[in-house]
């Protein structure tokens, strides 16, 4: 995966977007190139973002095939997106930025016992993740121990994720309570 990873960095990086994620999902009958990304100054990707870095993508692999040095063997379906609200966590950044975030974290080996640790981001301090895990309280780990890591999505997320910009939405409705509503 790191030599695909050198592949699309390059084209990420010229949009201006910071890679989060790619990785390869295999199917049988729709084998899948999953590519998340951001831009650094918002954390979110638009759907024009999106279509810039596919065509930028396809484009790249379509000539390396046609030199005889296709970078993925077979069919399989492209797939860029920005990394959503409840957003995939994989770099150590990442632990920094959402701090004070609920997530769920899977181990690769286990941690006082445990192979997933849920609750609050403490953060990162060089390369090892603390965590205020529900039920285990305070627990640190790795960043090399983790198998996968997601945010979970609350309250408290929602607010901090509220969109920089409606563009592309297609109706914005804002609601308020009526005081009969509010009793």
């Amino acid at each position: 995966m790191t030599a695909i990873v050198d592949l699309i960095k390059p084209e990420a990086d010229a949009l201006g977007f910071d890679l989060v994620r790619v990785q390869f999902i295999s199917g049988a009958d729709d084998p899948t190139l999953q590519i998340m990304a951001e831009r650094p100054e918002t954390g979110q990707l638009g759907i024009d973002d999106c279509a810039a870095l596919s065509r930028r993508i396809s484009e790249k692999f379509d000539a390396m095939e046609e030199d005889g040095r296709d970078p993925i063997e077979g069919a399989y379906r492209l797939e860029v997106s920005s990394p959503g609200i409840d957003r995939p966590l994989t770099r150590a950044k990442d632990y920094a930025n959402w701090a004070g975030h609920d997530a769920r974290i899977n181990l690769v080996e286990s941690v006082s016992g445990k192979k997933q640790l849920r609750g609050l981001i403490e953060g990162i301090e060089g390369e090892i993740i603390a965590i205020d895990d529900r039920k285990a309280g305070r627990q640190t780990t790795s960043l090399d121990n983790v198998h996968s890591a997601k945010l979970i999505l609350t309250d408290a997320l929602i607010a901090a994720t509220i969109p920089v910009t409606a563009d592309g939405a297609d109706e914005i409705e804002e609601h308020t309570l009526n005081e009969e509503q509010e009793d």
